[in-house]
C-alpha cells in the first residue's frame, strides 16, 4: 500500500510538471492583461519560467524516483498515470477559472506546441524513470558510476 502511494505522488509530481507550462502558455494573454506588462515581457517571463520548472523538476523528479520507488520496474506506470491527474487538475483550473474573456483566448500555436508536449512527456517520464533506476541498481551492486 506505501508503494502504491508513492507512484501516485510521483505521478501527481509529473502531472503538476507538465500542468504548469501548458497553463502558463495557455494563459499568456490573461496574465498579459492581468498584469499590464507588454506581451514581449510576459512571453519572455513564461518562457523563463517553464525552462527554470521542466530543469528542476526533471532534477527533482530523478532523485525522488531513485529514492521512492526502490528499483522496481512498476515505477514505469508513472508514464501513464500521470495523465489523469493532469486531467483532473485541468478540469478543477478551467472550473474555476474561467475564460471568460475573448480576448483571452489562447493562440492557435499554443495548441500544436501542447500536442507535442502531450506526445513527448510519457517518453520523457520512461527515460528519467530508466535513469533514475538503472543508476539505483548501480549503487545496490556496488559498481561506482564515473
Amino acid at each position: 500500500m506505501n508503494y502504491f502511494i508513492k507512484i501516485n505522488v510521483v505521478s501527481l509530481l509529473y502531472a503538476m510538471m507538465i500542468l504548469v507550462p501548458v497553463e502558463l502558455m495557455v494563459n499568456g494573454h490573461r496574465l498579459t492583461r492581468l498584469t499590464g506588462w507588454e506581451m514581449e515581457t510576459v512571453m519572455n517571463a513564461i518562457g523563463f519560467l517553464i525552462v527554470a520548472i521542466l530543469l528542476m523538476g526533471t532534477v527533482f523528479l530523478y532523485f525522488l524516483t531513485g529514492k521512492w520507488m526502490e528499483g522496481r520496474r512498476a515505477s514505469y506506470w508513472t508514464a501513464v498515470l500521470w495523465f489523469p491527474y493532469f486531467l483532473l487538475f485541468t478540469y478543477i483550473i478551467a472550473t474555476f477559472f474561467p475564460t471568460t474573456y475573448g480576448g483571452d483566448a489562447p493562440n492557435p500555436a499554443a495548441g500544436l506546441v501542447m500536442i507535442g508536449a502531450f506526445v513527448t512527456f510519457p517518453f520523457y517520464v520512461l527515460v528519467l524513470n530508466f535513469m533514475s533506476l538503472s543508476t539505483e541498481d548501480h549503487h545496490k551492486e556496488g559498481i561506482k558510476l564515473e
